[in-house]
């Protein structure tokens, strides 16, 4: 009896290994500014609607040191609640000059052991690496190649921040260490390009951007998350040049059913509406294997919020399957 009992628990184990990964959840990671956030704020955070939350920008001195916002305990005790994972963030597109030196060989090992530290005595989940441009140098593979050893041992996630502008800085090896990558298919073009003025996350930029991680870099299509804009540029004669989403739909009633509204004569903005958001997430659902947001402070509160589209669109694919 007990080597039949034994037999079908072996069966049953391999069954459900076989079975679990064709109805993960898919992934909703959400971006949070931490360093400045106030606790109302975190009070607003709507944690079931989210499976990862990534803590932003979390980053050290010119010596590797870190100063832990008092924020983040109480982030990651309302997050783990809600059975949501919490990562750090490092870096960021306006990340210190210095981490080329942080990360040479001299002073790798010590940043890599302070990120880990850091990650166990606050009781994160892992770790969230966005690197970007002249950031990603020839450290970088051996940066996330310690990372992962660690954090393995830990049993911590790394995951990294990635755009297809700059994939061929990022190598085959580094990419097979990561956990999952977050694909910043946003920034098309913004106040930086005031001659190129239009849409800076068009869904064909998603779909381009899919494409090409899935099929010319090779990843899962599980391992791909795809990212969405919580926030809109101005073009023209004006100088707001970029606009929360929540802005938006407050200053132009209806433009939460649009994907631009013009400010006055001369100027523009572009940003996702819901309908936008709606086929995107259903696009990340069948091609990827879920969506990011930057960021979720951004969001509209009420009827107007992005992230309920995308929590309803993903309900809604659950009862299909």
């Amino acid at each position: 009896m007990k080597t039949m009992k034994l037999f079908r628990g072996i069966v049953y184990g391999l069954i459900f290994s076989f079975v679990q990964p064709l109805f993960a959840q898919p992934k909703v990671v959400g971006y949070l500014p931490v360093n400045y956030i106030r606790e109302a704020d975190i009070h607003k955070i709507s944690f079931g609607k989210l499976t990862h939350l990534n803590l932003a920008f979390l980053n050290p001195d010119s010596s590797g040191n870190f100063l832990v916002p008092a924020a983040v305990d109480l982030i990651v005790a309302k997050a783990h609640i809600n059975n949501v994972k919490v990562l750090i963030s490092i870096a960021g597109g306006n990340a210190p000059g210095y981490y080329s030196k942080l990360l040479n060989d001299a002073n790798r090992g010590y940043i890599t052991e302070n990120i880990v530290r850091i990650i166990t005595e606050h009781q994160l989940d892992g770790l969230d690496v966005d690197l970007e441009g002249n950031s990603i140098d020839e450290h970088y593979t051996s940066f996330i190649s310690g990372l992962s050893y660690l954090l393995k041992r830990e049993k911590k996630l790394l995951t990294a921040a990635v755009a297809t502008a700059y994939s061929p800085k990022i190598t085959s090896k580094a990419l097979s260490l990561l956990d999952f990558v977050n694909i910043m298919s946003y920034d098309k073009t913004g106040p930086w390009t005031p001659h190129n003025p239009g849409p800076h996350s068009p869904f064909t930029m998603a779909e381009e951007d899919i494409r090409f991680w899935t099929q010319t870099r090779g990843l899962s299509k599980k391992k791909i998350i795809l990212g969405v804009p919580f926030y809109g540029y101005q073009f023209g004669k004006d100088t707001t040049p970029a606009w929360r989403y929540a802005d938006i739909i407050s200053s132009f009633p209806g433009a939460e059913e649009k994907d631009s509204v013009f400010v006055n004569e001369g100027s523009i903005i572009f940003y996702n509406g819901k309908g936008t958001i709606k086929k995107k997430t259903r696009l990340a659902l069948q091609k990827a294997g879920g969506i990011m947001i930057w960021q979720i402070l951004q969001d509209a509160e009420g009827s107007g919020s992005l992230l309920n589209v995308i929590d309803e669109t993903v309900v809604q694919s659950k009862k299909k399957n």
